[in-house]
């Protein structure tokens, strides 16, 4: 029990020793978070690669407080008092310290999904060469620069501090272009430190809109509320204006309706070739008129008529392919039985045949003219008794 005692003693001691910090912030505070919100510039950048966040840096705000603020000869005296303040307003949540984390060209390829192409060694032997053909173009330019400068030196001395004047803006320009993208992750340590430190917002100012809206929200309840205590024609034509609301959503249901019994018998009796929608848009996130067109959606969703035709040109290929295969296997056929001919005549007995089948043709022709002799001898003969 002792022990315990002095531990909650020296616990005491310990919060009497340190400066005890207010649990809700001052109207101060927040007429200065304002200001800064104001009047110090703030960038926008994501957080843990998830949202996005407005953040500004912590010189920035002390110099801005320190020159341009009202609070500069009151409150903020010293630069050192505009950093406890911060620090203050830091615990209470106004923002939150963060360090800067400057992005990569891999990891913005990954943020953005694209994939480094892999060089073939064909294409780097193309690029080199390429780049030789450059170089000897280069240096033939060059010399040819060389000779006229020789010619021409005090014209081109102006021209050339003009357009090196021109080429170190234009390096300038560029390098401002070509700014490192940064991202933001959360600092282990929070505490507000005059640094170039980005510190991301967490107190957003309610706009004037936001009061006024909220303003007529209320007038309009209580209005609604004081029903009962309206004049009779201001009851009665609220009366109409229900039905009349009332009707106009029956309307559309029943459009619903209709549309979808259109459809389903169409696509029925056609067996889902055509589909035909009636205000398409009735149903889609869309505005109020844009609901209402177009009037109508008809597609088609049966074979076309170029299917047919692919179709019927492949059957035809198909019937020329299988006629082609048939003269084919005809004129092998042909071309066998050629062959077995050939091979028959080349063969012994059919040079034999052959052989005899000349000499008998011989004999007959000679039989022939002999026929012939004796039928022109006996014809003389005759014409020699007359």
């Amino acid at each position: 029990m002792v022990v315990e005692r002095r531990k909650n003693k020296k616990r005491k001691d310990e919060g009497l020793d340190e400066p005890a910090v207010a649990d809700k912030p001052t109207k101060e505070e927040y007429s200065i978070a304002k200001w800064i919100r104001n009047n110090v510039p703030s960038k926008k950048t994501k957080f843990d690669r998830n949202h996005m966040v407005e953040y500004f840096t912590g010189t920035r705000a002390v110099d801005a407080l320190l020159e341009k603020s009202p609070w500069n000869k009151t409150i903020f005296e010293s630069r050192q008092h505009v950093v406890d303040y911060l620090d203050t307003m830091l615990r209470h949540k106004f923002f939150h310290r963060a360090k800067k984390i400057v992005i990569t060209e891999d990891e913005l390829n990954r943020i953005r999904g694209i994939k480094k192409k892999s060089k073939d060694p064909k294409d780097e032997k193309k690029g080199v060469e390429k780049e030789k053909n450059k170089d000897k173009e280069k240096d033939k330019d060059k010399e040819k620069d060389k000779d006229k400068n020789t010619e021409k030196t005090d014209e081109k001395d102006g021209e050339k501090d003009d357009q090196q004047k021109d080429d170190d803006k234009d390096d300038k320009k560029k390098d401002s272009k070509k700014k490192p993208k940064v991202r933001l992750e959360m600092h282990m340590n929070q505490c507000f430190v005059d640094c170039n430190d980005a510190y991301v917002w967490i107190y957003e100012p309610i706009p004037i809109y936001y009061w006024f809206f909220g303003t007529l929200l209320v007038l309009g309840a209580i209005g609604v509320c004081l029903f009962p205590l309206w004049p009779l024609t201001v009851r009665h034509g609220v009366w109409y204006l229900s039905i009349a609301a009332a009707g106009f959503l029956v309307f559309i249901l029943s459009l619903i309706v209709v549309r979808s019994i259109v459809f389903c018998v169409l696509w029925a009796l056609t067996l889902g070739r055509h589909h035909l929608w009636l205000l398409p848009n009735l149903v889609e996130d869309v505005g109020f008129f844009a609901s209402f067109w177009p009037l109508y959606h008809y597609e088609y969703c049966g074979p076309s008529s170029g299917e047919k035709k692919s179709s019927k040109k492949k059957k035809k290929k198909k019937d020329k392919d299988s006629d082609a295969e048939d003269n084919g296997n005809s004129h092998s056929e042909e071309k066998s039985e050629s062959s077995s001919e050939t091979s028959k005549a080349d063969s012994p007995c059919s040079r034999k045949s052959a052989k005899k089948e000349q000499n008998q043709v011989s004999d007959g022709h000679e039989a022939s003219e002999e026929g012939s002799e004796s039928d022109r001898s006996n014809t003389g003969k005759d014409f020699e008794m007359l």
